[in-house]
């Protein structure tokens, strides 16, 4: 027997990475002790279902509500930032791969942040992404 699962996220509760991870865990993770960290790595790991509300779902949907507000606040300027975070860091961050996306961002042909978690949901095709 398939069991299915619609969940919400609230891209009008999303201003920045922080609070995306925040919503993630709001709706992913509300009855569990721990919660995600503010990582890509992170969500892929939870999209792998057997956690949080995922748990026993064989075909979830999830919706990303107002998925226009959530791509701008994701946008180039959170992204950008998000680059110049990881550059700070070359003892943990390869600084190399992180200066390269920041350059495609800074020249218009790089992904946002918003696309790098729309790539991670498209990694799990058992997983129905809608935007709402």
């Amino acid at each position: 027997m398939v069991t299915e699962r619609t969940l919400i996220v609230e891209g009008s509760r999303v201003s920045d990475i922080p609070s995306f991870y925040a919503e993630a865990n709001r709706v992913f993770m509300p009855h569990e002790e721990w919660t995600l960290g503010p990582s890509l790595d992170a969500l892929d790991d939870l999209l792998y279902g057997g956690i949080g509300e995922l748990s026993g779902i064989d075909a979830p949907t999830v919706v990303l509500r107002d998925h226009v507000l959530l791509r701008d606040v994701l946008g180039v300027s959170t992204t950008r930032d998000y680059y110049l975070s990881k550059l700070d860091r070359p003892d943990v961050f390869d600084t190399a791969r992180f200066r390269a996306a920041l350059d495609e961002l800074d020249a218009g042909t790089g992904m946002t942040y918003y696309d790098l978690v729309l790539g991670v949901f498209a990694d799990h095709p058992g997983i129905r992404l809608v935007l709402g």
